[in-house]
């Protein structure tokens, strides 16, 4: 059986969508775990009133505050062999349990399935989600996932499913950590966990003024200070001379976090207006004062600006060094 891990904060305008879309599967074998979070609005009510009707739909109250106090709840009344999420203002395809539950089956234990997502809205998307949507399709398509790990997020946080028994063993949702999809996929590689994905669009993700992402300063931000733990305790190469490259505002935040766990480095950049400066006790370099060779040097790249990533992405092509190996791209 599948579990159905669902959090509610004030979601009563997309119920009835939400409930339509998992009632709706192709895949019958499923409960759905619905947990309050204080909501203020009709949200409990109709929850109460559905799972009324509908057995496999259960619900609870929040004991905590918060996304994660709500999903150990769920997770704690779970009793599927799988688990998989769903945001309560969001719409399953009428496939996507059926087709993550083959896929994984024929993978095993010690994978994650997932799949596409296709954002949707009342009004324009923005030119971000649209980005962030072709960018987690194309990893999809190319099951690269952990190679642009630190990047961003790179499985959609309510588009995977684990064998229960994988996600035990990855402490599944026992730490207050935000963000907190973004920390299990972490933590999906810390422990080795494959991801692969359908070809299919498995999950669409509604935008919304209210959403969390949009409201939540937690959800704000580059995520360095959960990046660079990680990737000190899981990339990180002391024997290689580290490379920071990008001395714009996300370079300088990553600089300070290096700075402050007293990691050596070099800084780069190809701003001639920076290049000689000294910042926060560092003298940064010209991008052309170090020719990277893999067997010395490990990178993190820190910019942003589409003309430098295309001019940096062919230089790196032109090199021996393997993505997500001896580079990793930061933002």
């Amino acid at each position: 059986m599948i579990s159905i891990l669902i959090p509610v904060k004030n979601a009563a305008p997309f119920l009835s969508e939400c409930f339509i879309s998992i009632l709706s599967q192709t895949e019958t074998n499923w409960e759905a775990i619905f947990v309050d979070d204080h909501s203020t609005d009709e949200s409990l009510a109709i929850l109460q009133a559905v799972s009324k009707r509908f057995p496999q739909i259960q619900v609870y109250s929040s004991d905590g505050q918060g996304i994660v106090p709500a999903l150990q709840t769920a997770y704690s009344h779970a009793s599927g062999t799988m688990i998989t999420r769903m945001d309560a203002d969001d719409v399953m395809p009428n496939h996507k349990l059926e087709l993550l539950k083959n896929h994984l089956e024929s993978l095993g234990l010690g994978h994650v399935a997932t799949g596409k997502v296709k954002y949707f809205s009342q009004e324009e998307l923005g030119d971000g989600y649209i980005r962030y949507q072709n960018w987690l399709n194309e990893l999809a398509e190319n099951n690269h996932h952990y190679q642009d790990l630190y990047k961003e997020c790179v499985v959609p946080s309510a588009g995977f499913m684990i064998y229960r028994s994988d996600m035990d063993k990855i402490g599944a949702f026992e730490q207050p950590i935000y963000p907190e999809d973004y920390d299990l996929v972490f933590r999906f590689y810390q422990y080795g966990l494959k991801v692969s994905a359908v070809k299919e669009v498995v999950h669409h993700w509604r935008d919304h003024a209210a959403r969390t992402s949009r409201n939540v300063a937690m959800y704000s931000g580059h995520f360095f200070d959960l990046k660079v733990p990680y990737f000190l305790a899981l990339d990180y190469d002391a024997s290689k001379q580290l490379v920071l490259i990008g001395a714009g505002k996300k370079g300088k935040l990553l600089a300070q976090k290096l700075i402050n766990k007293q990691i050596p480095f070099s800084w780069l950049t190809n701003n001639t207006n920076k290049i000689g400066k000294d910042i926060y006790g560092k003298v940064l370099l010209s991008e052309k004062s170090i020719s990277l060779q893999a067997a010395e040097y490990q990178v993190i790249i820190a910019i942003s600006s589409p003309d430098d990533v295309a001019q940096m992405n062919k230089y790196l092509d032109a090199t021996d060094l393997v993505k997500g190996v001896d580079y990793f791209w930061f933002c």
